[in-house]
């Protein structure tokens, strides 16, 4: 099976490129984020077509996520357990979607921003994070066997190396103390981040901002990441990172992350 994730930045303003992707490369399961529109807005047909299952999760033309499958998509779940609020009035936003496709629960994630460190908006994060962290501890330790997968863009990047130039992000967010220990919190409740495993080297990015010639300079962000339990981690056999498809007419701001899991 291949599974992917990829911040699409807007399904709507995306979806052929999308679609050419799944043509191209084959993957089972696609993980999106930010789709950016409501559930009855999401270009699903196109994606029907090609034989894929289309699972939703969007309110407004902010955040949103989704999962397109064509290995099954069975007990579809919005958002997960003890998720946090946010707004006023407080709502769960569009920010996770959980499906088990081809016996594998793949959880499509966005986590929040943060926005600054002294915004509500980057407290909210860190207790999302906390909320996610006990519900994956509760799947693992419900079953030791468990195959779970939560992918998405994490909006951290956990290393100093997981940025073009650290300096420039000193007193910003994406990069505290706080929110990388909040990110290796999952791992201390048991799950691996595989792409790293797969793909060690130093400087390597997914996501590079529309602004200043981000890409043209290789200036970048490792922010869009794949934490697996380990019955799951023992299936993944590589990684890749569609650089590629950071190219071309309209891109999306990320490019995908895909896994290689072995029957």
């Amino acid at each position: 099976m291949r599974l992917a994730t990829w911040n699409i930045n807007s399904i709507r303003a995306r979806a052929d490129r999308a679609l050419a992707f799944l043509e191209r490369t084959g993957v089972d399961v696609l993980a999106l984020q930010e789709t950016k529109c409501k559930d009855e807005q999401f270009p699903r047909e196109g994606f029907e077509a090609l034989g894929y299952q289309v699972a939703t999760a969007g309110h407004s033309q902010w955040n949103g996520v989704a999962i397109i499958s064509k290995v099954g998509l069975e007990d579809v779940e919005i958002g997960f357990p003890g998720m946090p609020t946010w707004g006023d009035p407080a709502a769960a936003e569009a920010r996770a979607i959980g499906a088990t496709c081809g016996g594998v629960r793949v959880w499509s994630l966005y986590v929040p921003n943060g926005r600054e460190l002294a915004d509500p908006h980057y407290a909210y994060k860190l207790e999302w994070l906390a909320r996610l962290r006990d519900a994956a501890q509760g799947w693992l330790a419900a079953d030791a066997q468990a195959q779970v997968a939560l992918v998405g863009d994490w909006n951290i990047a956990p290393l100093d190396t997981d940025v073009w130039d650290i300096a420039r992000f000193a007193g910003s967010t994406h990069v505290s103390p706080a929110e990388r220990e909040a990110f290796t919190a999952i791992a201390e409740a048991g799950y691996t981040e595989v792409s790293r495993v797969h793909l060690p080297a130093e400087h390597t990015y997914t996501y590079w901002d529309y602004q200043q010639l981000r890409f043209p300079r290789n200036e970048g962000m490792r922010i869009d990441l794949t934490y697996v339990t380990p019955a799951l981690a023992a299936r993944v056999t590589g990684a890749t990172i569609e650089r590629n498809e950071r190219k071309g007419k309209a891109p999306s701001d990320h490019v995908p992350v895909v896994l290689e899991i072995a029957d």
